[in-house]
């Protein structure tokens, strides 16, 4: 009886220790995946547009070749990106080059607000083209805007501002035309309609709302050039030249001048320097990978990443640039 009490007493005691053991093992495995996804908030745009497709597969590279997980949510655009960023809710932003520093700076969208200082660059990433299209052939300069409707985007929008800085460069202000902000999609069928002569949009050409007019109706492309484009880039440095190539819409003969902003993507100035590089690297290291999933992912380049960006940029993400040979600015100096 003795023995078989021992033995009982033994076996209840390795079952004891098996179950222990077990629930420690699975306590370290739970507690290291834990600590191996450090998670972060990537704020993009709506869910119609550019930024949420394109931030949906940025984030994906990034939580497959980091250490931290990044979620893409759909958001109201920049200013609230960047607000989400000061704020501590977001880690990462997509923002516009132009909306960027008018937030630095505390001007236009965010003079009211005042000045943010929360963030850094990480680097640019695709042309958003300044595209100013017509219906009427006899448009042909911005000088002939004059005295014509023109739609300039919402009130206080990126394109509100891109449309007053080309306006002005050309002598123009909303006294000589008939101002309507009006959306993409409004601009389209306004024109359509003949309640419009012109429209600003901004965004990467080409633009559905532009093809789907000049399929069906036929538009004409304004050259935004010569001196009122060099007042523009000595006045304004995020903005950049860019030449929309022929063919780039239907009926587009010739290739047609302008100015750019970057759609650019931000960070919080919190972020380790180590989490920002291996960001950094996850982008750039698969260019063509990321290219092959979204069209944008052509314009991956250390040159658009770094080139005309007037905010700081995270010191993670310039050790990045500078293993290749290009050195960014992190101070705003």
């Amino acid at each position: 009886m003795r023995n078989k009490e021992l033995f009982r007493g033994r076996r209840k005691a390795g079952r004891i220790v098996g179950l222990v053991l077990t629930l420690a093992l699975a306590v370290s495995l739970l507690s290291g995946c834990g600590q191996s996804k450090e998670r972060l908030t990537f704020g993009t745009g709506g869910t119609a547009g550019t930024y949420y497709s394109y931030g949906g597969v940025l984030a994906q590279y990034i939580t497959n070749n980091t250490n931290v997980k990044v979620t893409a949510v759909s958001t109201g655009g920049s200013k609230a990106n960047l607000q989400s960023v000061q704020d501590g809710d977001f880690q990462l932003g997509f923002v516009q080059s132009d909306v960027m520093a008018y937030a630095w700076d505390g001007v236009r969208a965010f003079e009211q607000d005042g000045a943010t200082h929360d963030f850094r660059t990480l680097g640019g990433l695709y042309a958003e083209t300044v595209q100013l299209f017509t219906m009427d052939p006899d448009i042909k300069t911005v000088e002939d805007l004059k005295g014509k409707s023109v739609s300039i985007g919402a009130a206080n929008s990126g394109v509100y501002f891109n449309a007053l800085d080309v306006l002005n460069a050309g002598g123009i202000t909303l006294d000589d035309i008939h101002p309507q902000y009006l959306s993409f999609e409004d601009s389209k069928e306004s024109l359509k309609d003949g309640k419009i002569d012109a429209a600003f949009i901004v965004a990467g050409a080409p633009t559905t709302a532009i093809t789907e007019l000049a399929t069906t109706n036929g538009v004409y492309m304004i050259n935004i050039d010569g001196a009122i484009r060099d007042s523009i880039l000595s006045d304004c440095p995020y903005y950049t030249s860019y030449q929309i190539p022929a063919g780039t819409y239907p009926g587009q003969d010739e290739p047609v001048e302008t100015i750019t902003v970057k759609a650019t993507i931000v960070v919080s100035e919190s972020l380790d320097e180590d989490t920002v590089y291996d960001m950094t690297a996850a982008i750039f290291d698969h260019a063509d990978e990321i290219s092959a999933e979204n069209a944008k992912g052509a314009e991956l380049s250390l040159e658009n990443a770094t080139s005309g960006m007037t905010i700081p940029f995270h010191k993670g993400a310039a050790r990045y640039y500078a293993e290749h040979g290009i050195t960014v600015d992190t101070k705003g100096e």
